[in-house]
């Protein structure tokens, strides 16, 4: 599993994890995608923010491997602004690639991208 260093572990001030310390023993966890509904609570949305933030400044719109990245962020994510970088895609797997779709990305989080 690599790991990306330099990443955030984790939203500054807040238990919302960014990475992981080592693989699952118990298997890989899955991504999948996950409905985002408009009344979620601010501060998901402050680290879904911060996530989008994080994926920027390290990898810009290059792929990425997906590595040592928390599957349950990424999945609030996935198939919006983080999407499938090869296919066929392996969700289960430390070494899918995963891009950010800069366009959604945009329009999804204008204050990261400072539009």
């Amino acid at each position: 599993m690599l790991k990306h260093r330099g990443f955030p572990g984790r939203l500054p001030g807040t238990d919302f994890q960014f990475t992981i310390r080592r693989p699952n023993p118990k298997g890989v966890t899955a991504i999948s995608r996950r409905e985002r509904f408009h009344d979620r609570r601010p501060a998901d949305r402050r680290a879904d923010a911060g996530f989008i933030k994080a994926l920027w400044i390290q990898f810009g719109d290059q792929p990425f491997e997906r590595g040592n990245l928390d599957a349950g962020r990424i999945s609030w994510l996935f198939e919006r602004e983080v999407i499938a970088g090869e296919d066929p895609f392996d969700p289960e797997s430390y070494d899918a690639l995963l891009v950010l779709d800069l366009r959604i990305a945009q329009l999804s989080f204008p204050d990261v991208f400072g539009e």
